[in-house]
């Protein structure tokens, strides 16, 4: 059977504007049962509204503080005691912080909601894909993973933290993360890819410093892709036929490309696994 969204149950985290609010418009008017997932009620129900006066779906919606690892689980256990299939979960959720900041489990912020939250939450819900197969995995991250690096010694950043620096190792951590997902879901009928979605002007960079905020607005921020275009190459991964057995790529501009040598490092990509399995307790 050829691949189609319409009907298929897609939950999107980081929902409640931005990218994915966007891909929520987008997947909802091509038929798509979605499930938007925010942080804050008042902001995410007002998403939901959107997209219903935009597109005439109904969505629903779950909240989850993706900082915090208790949140990510009671989001899982909700989604699957309300739904019974998954058919693609959209990993989005995402920001920055201006200075280094512990989580209440006590990982550095940045990669704890970037790469850790995509890590539990994927994990939790593996099973419900599994069972749903075909489905797709689709990770947002970005070509600042490029250059990246990732000291297993030191991921919090106890050391030299800086806000690019922290971004940028989130980012490279979600490549690999995917690609690793791929390797482990072969032959599963379950799909893992990752993707830059573009510069898009979205609110991730509200934690940037006071004196960068000018810069970004005036040098940077004309040259950002709108939500909407940023959310194309989202949407594709989700919904192209072409790409029902396509696992394990990094697209940027739409088209899969090689990314980082560093992110295609299986050793690393499979450390890293081990070491977030540790860090979420699901080992």
């Amino acid at each position: 059977m050829t691949w189609s969204i319409e009907g298929r149950t897609v939950l999107v985290t980081g929902a409640s504007n931005g990218l994915g609010l966007a891909t929520s418009v987008e997947l909802a008017r091509r038929g798509a049962t979605v499930v938007m997932v925010g942080r804050d009620l008042t902001r995410t129900t007002a998403a939901v509204e959107v997209v219903r006066a935009r597109t005439g779906a109904r969505p629903s919606f779950l909240l989850a503080d993706f900082s915090s690892q208790s949140s990510t689980r009671k989001l899982a256990a909700a989604f699957l005691d309300r739904y019974d299939r998954l058919d693609v979960l959209v990993n989005n959720a995402g920001g920055v912080h201006r200075t280094r900041r512990l989580t209440e489990d006590g990982i550095e912020a940045t990669f704890a909601v970037n790469h850790l939250g995509y890590f539990l939450l994927t994990d939790l819900l593996l099973d419900r894909l599994r069972a749903g197969a075909p489905a797709r995995v689709v990770t947002v991250a970005s070509a600042g993973h490029r250059g990246a690096t990732l000291d297993f010694d030191d991921l919090g950043f106890e050391r030299g933290y800086a806000i690019m620096k922290a971004y940028g190792r989130s980012k490279l951590a979600n490549v690999l993360f995917a690609a690793e997902l791929a390797h482990r879901l072969e032959g599963s009928g379950v799909t893992s890819n990752s993707l830059h979605p573009g510069a898009v002007d979205t609110g991730i960079w509200s934690g940037a410093p006071a004196w960068a905020k000018p810069l970004i607005r005036v040098f940077a921020r004309p040259f950002f892709l709108s939500p909407q275009d940023g959310a194309e190459p989202i949407v594709r991964l989700v919904t192209d036929p072409a790409l029902e057995d396509v696992t394990g790529r990094y697209f940027e501009k739409g088209v899969p490309v090689d990314p980082d040598p560093l992110a295609r490092d299986e050793a690393v990509a499979a450390r890293l696994w081990d070491v977030s399995a540790t860090l979420v307790r699901a080992i």
